[in-house]
């Protein structure tokens, strides 16, 4: 996937649509290389990478230094970045300072969370010619209102909030809307009534695509474990077991060899 259109085609031919968060050139380059649809540089770098317990220590700066690592080496993925906290809720200006930042960058997109309130950035936005993902249920952003990491929509009248705000999402223009931590048949009833794509993470498999950070799938890191993480390998214990091998050889003087040596 290398350009924004191709989300609504996918969604169209029925096919499923896959993204992968990642932060920086390495872990990008790994990426490109895979069938992977797009890269998402979230905000949860300010967790992933520089250890805070919320997304809320990202900032523009921060968000564009990681977006221009990931852009350098994504090859031909598409490319979403995510505004973070409070960047896009101080005014059109601000919040276009924001996106400039990410855009220039190298990001194709931009993703930011919640719409009401910011529905006259959203529309500014995408009006200005940058593609807006959207982003409901747990939104991260706003963990302090949740009172913590929780599921959202289970009732009735949360549920019914969450239907409209995707539909309004729609209205504005925004091209995908993750689903974050809401009920499977929720998911699937807002994926059934709108046109445009949506992307779960934690929202059951009735969504048009998913999303999963990098380190979770590939269990580099388990000091935490959501029940929407699937680890397709267990990548901690493969990166502790080369570092033992490695510190075993050198120890043993039979690192480095002839091989690795220069005459």
């Amino acid at each position: 996937m290398n350009a924004v259109h191709e989300f609504a085609r996918f969604k169209a031919e029925g096919r499923k649509i896959s993204l992968v968060t990642a932060y920086d050139a390495w872990s990008a380059r790994i990426v490109a290389r895979s069938n992977v649809d797009a890269i998402l540089v979230g905000d949860s770098a300010a967790m992933v990478i520089h250890g805070h317990p919320t997304t809320l220590a990202a900032t523009v700066g921060l968000m564009a230094m990681h977006t221009r690592a990931v852009a350098r080496a994504a090859g031909g993925k598409f490319v979403i970045a995510d505004l973070p906290f409070l960047s896009f809720r101080k005014g059109i200006p601000a919040a276009m300072r924001a996106v400039g930042a990410l855009v220039t960058s190298g990001a194709h997109a931009v993703k930011l969370e919640g719409v009401d309130g910011h529905e006259d950035v959203i529309r500014h936005i995408i009006g200005s010619g940058i593609p807006v993902m959207g982003h409901l249920g747990l939104t991260p952003q706003s963990v302090n209102r949740f009172g913590g990491f929780r599921v959202q929509g289970r009732a009735a009248r949360d549920a019914a909030t969450l239907l409209g705000q995707a539909h309004a999402l729609e209205g504005l223009g925004c091209f995908s809307i993750v689903l974050e931590c809401v009920p499977a048949d929720l998911a699937a009833r807002i994926t059934a009534e709108l046109s445009i794509p949506t992307i779960g993470i934690g929202a059951g498999c009735g969504t048009d695509g998913q999303v999963l950070v990098l380190q979770d799938l590939c269990g580099l890191d388990t000091s935490m474990s959501p029940r929407y993480v699937r680890r397709y390998c267990d990548g901690e214990r493969l990166l502790t077991d080369a570092l033992n091998q490695y510190d075993a050889d050198v120890k043993q003087a039979t690192f480095p060899g002839p091989e690795e040596s220069y005459s």
